[in-house]
């Protein structure tokens, strides 16, 4: 099932809409990160970019999900064999709610929360090397 890819990806920053995602907006991000990780802003490591896009743009982290993947039981995976008995499929989720069953509520309240982790750990670490220098 094709979802639409405007519900991916990041909708707010401090409260305000973010529109589309930009190299600059990635750019700040990663340097925000780098701050955070006890580097300077312009010591932005790849790592930094990657996740900084990964946030923004909401690309879900391929290691997760082959992760998902691997974790359920030989028992329970797809059986390739012809004429298997098969089951019975689940009932398919609303426009209104993601892969993981999420409505657009809940990832708005989880961003939001993200975003105020990220300015709180963004604060502190510029407060602790204030309070160095």
């Amino acid at each position: 099932m094709k979802t639409n890819p405007l519900k991916d990806g990041r909708l707010t920053e401090h409260s305000a809409g973010l529109g589309a995602v930009t190299r600059k907006l990635v750019r700040e991000r990663a340097a925000e990160l780098a701050v955070i990780n006890g580097r300077s802003a312009h010591e932005a490591s790849k790592s930094d970019w990657e996740e900084a896009k990964r946030e923004l743009t909401g690309v879900p982290d391929t290691d997760s999900q082959e992760a998902v993947l691997e974790s359920a039981p030989e028992s329970e995976r797809w059986n390739p064999v012809p004429g298997s008995p098969g089951h019975k499929v689940p009932a398919a989720p609303s426009e209104d709610e993601d892969e993981e069953g999420r409505s657009d509520n809940e990832r708005l309240v989880e961003e939001g929360v993200a975003s105020a982790e990220h300015d709180q750990m963004l604060r502190a670490t510029r407060a602790a090397a204030k309070k160095d220098s």
